[in-house]
């Protein structure tokens, strides 16, 4: 088998002992995990007639039309209505295809709603967490003596990153999922535009405002068509989808790192004369105190999911 292909499809033979089916405990067993020379080939990724060109152009007329409703209303872009909105759906997006992945495999239903579980009720305490901390003004310049926000970003991820790499549960969820569902989900990114918006109303310094935003609308517009690429199984899909991975990551560190710089605080160097003061603002800071570190997940597991899949490839090929 050549190795040429960019998305050899892999798929877990998950072995469940038909003795423990009958067990008394069989709740409470959990299955066995397929070792790599188990893995057996099968389609990786969604099967659509979606173009990579058609998934841009839906993409680009969306996000351009809710740009333009910004602009155009400045009433919906004070509400902050379109950033509740967005997180809520996000939130309930990435639990719900968290479900459809685990749907995949064949643990049993008390095992998938227990696996659902373990990462839905973290999840969703982590970002009331944040909603709170934003909600009752914490992230404002002055509110504490620490560098809130930035903690916020580094340490929850640093955490989340490291227990992930390390389940065998969660590698062999990455071996059933398709691949392209963890790209495509961060079509999302686009809502980064909102600091463009702010830009040009003139409350947030262009020097933020300007890389931050410009890199996470350019990481939402590719989402859909870099995984209808990787779904299509062209050669050098995987390629790009490990480029756009990067991209996504090196806009969120390019984003922060502004962010710290041109707020009010001890990091502050930049835009002195014209701080700014929206990053810990209530809604728009929920995206830098969750929605950023939520990314950064999705494109640690995205590229373990990419990374398994080619070692697979080449450990059958052998």
């Amino acid at each position: 088998m050549s190795l040429e292909s960019d998305t050899l499809p892999l798929t877990a033979a998950m072995r469940i002992d038909a003795r423990s089916m009958s067990s008394p405990d069989r709740c409470n067993t959990l299955p066995v995990l397929p070792k790599r020379e188990d893995l057996t080939l099968a389609p990786n990724t969604t099967p659509t007639s979606i173009t990579p060109t058609l998934a841009f152009a839906g993409s680009a007329a969306a996000t351009a039309l809710w740009f333009a409703a910004l602009v155009a209303v400045p009433e919906l872009q004070r509400s902050d209505l379109s950033i509740i909105v967005a997180r809520i759906a996000v939130h309930l997006i990435v639990l719900g295809g968290t479900w459809a992945a685990l749907s995949r495999t064949s643990f049993i239903t008390s095992e998938r709603t227990w696996a659902w579980l373990a990462i839905a009720v973290p999840l969703t305490l982590w970002h009331g967490a944040a909603w709170f901390i934003v909600a009752h003004g914490l992230l404002l310049p002055g509110a504490v003596s620490i560098p809130l926000l930035p903690l916020m970003i580094v340490v929850p991820t640093a955490i989340v990153i490291t227990l992930l790499s390390r389940s065998d549960r969660i590698g062999v969820l990455l071996d059933v999922m398709p691949v392209n569902w963890l790209i495509g989900l961060q079509a999302y990114r686009v809502i980064g535009g909102v600091f463009l918006a702010n830009w040009l109303a003139g409350t947030t310094p262009g020097v933020f405002a300007l890389p931050a935003g410009t890199g996470d609308v350019i990481t939402g517009l590719m989402a859909l068509p870099t995984a209808a690429v990787l779904a299509s199984g062209r050669p050098g899909s995987t390629r790009a989808a490990l480029f756009w991975n990067l991209f996504g990551i090196a806009d969120l560190v390019v984003a922060v790192t502004m962010g710290a710089l041109t707020t009010p605080g001890p990091l502050q160097q930049l835009a002195l004369d014209h701080p700014n003061l929206t990053t810990g603002t209530y809604p728009t800071a929920i995206i830098p105190a969750f929605t950023v570190p939520t990314s950064l997940v999705l494109h640690a597991l995205s590229l373990r999911q990419l990374l398994r899949r080619t070692r697979g490839a080449a450990t059958i090929a052998v």
